[in-house]
């Protein structure tokens, strides 16, 4: 398991586009579960949409991708301290089941697909109570900075 202060040293994002709280498993090479938890505080809420907060799919896709880079970095056992970042590269087969609203806990699992020439492949999903609300098939580079 990793709080916020081991997530921090995985991750380069900071508030307000960190959208990982907490990981809960991790296997090295293997998959990650972790969870974001909603609230209506979050800044994205005051525009999408007034009177009816929901939480915008490209930012779930996004607290995926995060939670897959923390694999890609555990299995090689880098962090971006040694000069190197997890960008989200690309994703497909997104869908989205239902909208993600304030008091929300997103639940996300991401199992690892496959690596090529430092562009890593990941099965996502997010669940908020073990209903599926997003998957998608999401593809991390990791790169020098």
């Amino acid at each position: 398991m990793m709080k916020i202060d081991e997530i921090l040293e995985y991750l380069p994002h900071r508030y307000p586009f960190l959208l990982v709280d907490r990981v809960t498993e991790v296997e090295k090479g293997t998959s990650i579960k972790g969870y974001k938890n909603i609230s209506f505080n979050e800044p994205f809420f005051q525009g999408h949409f007034p009177n009816n907060p929901i939480m915008p799919g490209v930012l779930i896709i996004e607290a995926m991708a995060q939670l897959a880079g923390i694999l890609g970095f555990v299995t090689v056992e880098r962090k971006p301290a040694d000069g190197v970042v997890q960008y989200l590269a690309g994703s497909s087969k997104a869908r989205f089941k239902r909208p993600v609203l304030p008091g929300d806990r997103l639940e996300m699992e991401a199992e690892f697909i496959s690596a090529k020439r430092g562009i890593w492949k990941f099965d996502c999903r997010a669940l908020v109570d073990g209903e599926v609300v997003c998957v998608a098939e999401i593809m991390t580079a990791e790169r020098e900075v």
